[in-house]
């Protein structure tokens, strides 16, 4: 009889902490996912603001081999990413397919001017910064003009600072969630061995001879939901991507292997410090309040 409850005592214990993992991968899951949505969305943003282009206007009577030294000087420059020189010819070739029609040859003359694409960098597309370069381009005698879209500059970072905000603001709270229900699940685990801690502390045994076992488990625990989660993760990465190929310049393996390693960092610290504070409180329990 007294092997048959050891071996009903064995497989209950068990089955919670197999639960116990689970829903710690399940939680570890969703901040992984949240964590995801994050990275692209930074992703995204700096990909907008790296496509604004500057066209740059050079004098019709600058020679190539001064614009290419343009080019140059601009592509040294802190604040651009790129640079693409598009000449007379291969604009008037661009043209005419956007227009259907050899224009050219209509007017009998090529009537546009050679230019330079400037794509600048992440940090540097805003107004501002925009402007203060627009100011000291057009120093240079070789450029005529510089054209951008300024509203859709505005429009763009004022909606990628409120998205931004909308979605920092619902990280912090799902955090707070996540580390709530993972640490409720742990307390749970280990109340059902309250009275096996309070055995241990009856004959003797030190708190931290108590605590370190558990702790262990903790540890373990969240180390094994943390490597469940990334492995589903990684499934959910491999199908996004087979169903929209596009995402592939959006991702950063770097960021994900950051964002793995926080998964499992997470669960393992959450885990064992759940644990830690659970396993004390039942430590500091009279034996009549075990049964509360």
């Amino acid at each position: 009889m007294e092997e048959f409850e050891a071996s009903a005592s064995a497989q209950k214990t068990k089955s919670i902490y197999i639960s116990t993992v689970f829903g710690l991968a399940m939680v570890l899951l969703m901040v992984g996912l949240l964590g995801l949505i994050l990275v692209h969305a930074n992703n995204l943003s700096r990909y907008v603001k790296e496509n604004i282009v500057l066209n740059i206007f050079v004098d019709e009577s600058a020679h190539e081999p001064d614009v290419l030294e343009l080019q140059k000087q601009l592509e040294s420059n802190v604040m651009v990413k790129q640079t693409q020189y598009v000449t007379k010819e291969l604009a008037a070739m661009h043209l005419k397919k956007d227009l259907g029609e050899d224009f050219v040859k209509f007017l009998g003359y090529n009537p546009l001017s050679g230019s330079l694409d400037v794509y600048l960098k992440a940090d540097y597309a805003n107004n501002a910064s925009i402007e203060k370069f627009k100011a000291s381009l057009l120093k240079n005698p070789l450029i005529k003009e510089v054209k951008y879209q300024q509203s859709l500059v505005d429009d763009m970072n004022n909606n990628i600072t409120s998205i931004s905000l909308v979605i920092l603001a619902f990280a912090a709270i799902f955090v707070v969630v996540s580390v709530a229900l993972i640490n409720n699940t742990i307390r749970l685990a280990i109340y059902s061995q309250r009275f096996l801690i309070k055995s241990m502390q009856l004959v003797g045994a030190t708190k931290t001879f108590i605590r370190k076992p558990f702790i262990i488990y903790g540890i373990w625990h969240g180390l094994l939901g943390g490597l469940i989660a990334i492995i589903i993760l990684m499934g959910t990465l491999y199908f996004a991507q087979v169903q929209i190929p596009d995402l592939v310049v959006l991702q950063n393996y770097t960021e994900f292997g950051l964002i793995f390693l926080g998964v499992i960092g997470l669960g393992v610290f959450i885990s064992g410090f759940s644990t830690y504070l659970a396993v004390n409180r039942f430590l500091r329990l009279k034996i009549y309040q075990l049964y509360r």
